[in-house]
């Protein structure tokens, strides 16, 4: 285990152990006697995952004395989907084993539904991981569709992973290219949460801020290395991926810490089903991945206005009352994004008045707001760049959005959270529709990419 990774767990509240290195599958079995004593276990996977470790885990398990009941395999195909009726569906299955504890065999979605069943009942439980796909895996929370609207359910971290680097290796190189999209996103989150930090809105956690931005440059240095699979460039992605998921288990209040405007692009993409239907289904890394160069193509623009010298009385102006507010939110949805868009919208509309208080501070605030931003971002060009060494998603054409679409995602996927992004301030402003619109004409970011027909 890194010394980072060391440092993490001493403060952390879940999650107890983390064993990462090469060939510690055989650890799974002493680490839950250590941690559960007798208790009996349930290995909960998928058909893919279970063909990837399930015989090492479960042999480790027996192996410590573990006595196991009847795995719990969901099929490999179609691929399970982060539903709320499957964490019901693992949790009422759990519910009738009485004191069994999970072992979780998977990335994202095994480990998030078995976080919130676990959860629900009162338990804990420890994942293996088979891929370096997510962010997830030691986070407080678990991202839940429920009723159409994809949200953060509050539950606790595992209390114990095993990252096998072999195992993780030897995922599908898409899954590599979803673990970096995700992770790179971090970059523009951390100037969401500078502006946050400026405005008094939601100030940092240095300690929180230093677990995720800490690790960051090292993990998505060397893209060659992760489309290669060199041991030190995995290594580097697991350790980001697994300190930013102790992070968010640390900050508690959300995923702030981890998520930023980039991951609202892919959040409002996978409630419209984006890339279900394909196979294999297109990943929430590959989508944040796309939404990360979508938002510093947008800071390039904005780090050169000066917002010091805004005209505060234009902007509350044209500012939208309640109603009109409202309004355009069911303009923009419809069926199960409707009504929890309205109210995240409305969570954080701002009267008239605090507007004008609010633009006052940007103005004496910008010239901070900007150094530190601009510290922070790195160009979208170096992203994309990125992205496409590594086989990730690298412009909308390719995962079949339309530039209206896309276009339109800019100004949709601000009113489906709360949490305080560049897009909400450039809303604030009154210039989120002119800034956005300069990228798709002339010589703007996407007017330069254009879509093949």
């Amino acid at each position: 285990m890194s010394e980072l990774i060391e440092r993490a767990l001493a403060d952390s509240d879940d999650t107890d152990v983390v064993v990462m290195g090469h060939g510690v599958l055989d650890q799974t079995g002493p680490v839950f006697t250590k941690l559960f004593g007798d208790a009996k276990a349930i290995i909960i996977a998928d058909g893919n995952t279970w063909g990837v470790a399930g015989e090492a885990v479960k042999a480790s398990l027996t192996g410590a004395g573990v006595e196991l009941v009847e795995p719990m395999i969901f099929p490999a195909h179609p691929t399970v989907y982060a539903a709320y009726e499957n964490v019901q569906k693992i949790r009422d299955h759990l519910a009738g084993l009485d004191g069994v504890i999970a072992c979780s065999i998977g990335s994202g979605t095994l480990n998030d539904l078995t976080k919130r069943a676990s959860d629900e009942l009162g338990r804990r439980y420890m994942n293996v991981c088979t891929a370096a796909s997510m962010d997830g895996y030691a986070a407080f929370g678990a991202s839940i569709t429920e009723n159409g609207f994809k949200h953060t359910m509050s539950c606790r971290a595992p209390q114990a992973l095993i990252a096998d680097l072999p195992t993780m290796a030897g995922a599908p190189q898409r899954c590599t290219a979803t673990g970096l999209g995700d992770l790179i996103e971090k970059v523009p989150a951390g100037a969401d949460w500078i502006i946050a930090d400026e405005l008094g809105i939601e100030p940092i956690d240095k300690e929180v801020w230093d677990l995720v931005q800490g690790p960051l440059p090292q993990a998505i240095s060397d893209p060659k290395g992760l489309s290669v699979g060199k041991p030190e460039a995995l290594e580097g992605l697991v350790e980001g991926l697994v300190m930013s998921g102790l992070a968010m288990q640390k900050y508690r209040i959300s995923s702030r810490p981890a998520s930023g405007a980039g991951h609202q692009f892919s959040h409002t993409w996978e409630m419209e089903k984006l890339g279900m239907d394909q196979e294999p289904p297109l990943t929430h890394g590959m989508k944040v991945g796309l939404g990360t160069i979508a938002v510093l193509a947008l800071w390039a623009e904005i780090l050169t206005i000066d917002f010091s010298s805004l005209d505060i009385d234009a902007a509350v102006a044209k500012w939208p009352s309640a109603q009109e507010m409202e309004a355009k939110v069911r303009r923009n949805f419809t069926g199960d994004m409707l009504e929890p868009a309205v109210k995240q919208t409305m969570d954080k509309y701002l009267t008239a008045d605090q507007l004008r208080e609010r633009l006052e501070l940007v103005a004496q605030k910008w010239p901070e707001i900007q150094r530190r931003c601009a510290d922070q971002v790195m160009p979208a060009e170096r992203v994309e760049k990125i992205l496409k060494e590594v086989g990730g998603v690298y412009h909308p054409g390719q995962i079949g959005l339309t530039e209206e679409r896309f276009h339109q995602t800019y100004f949709r996927c601000q009113m489906i959270r709360s949490r305080y992004t560049l897009l909400d301030f450039l809303l604030e402003a009154g210039v989120l529709q002119e800034e956005v619109d300069k990228l798709f004409v002339g010589d703007g970011f996407w007017a330069k990419r254009p879509w093949k027909h």
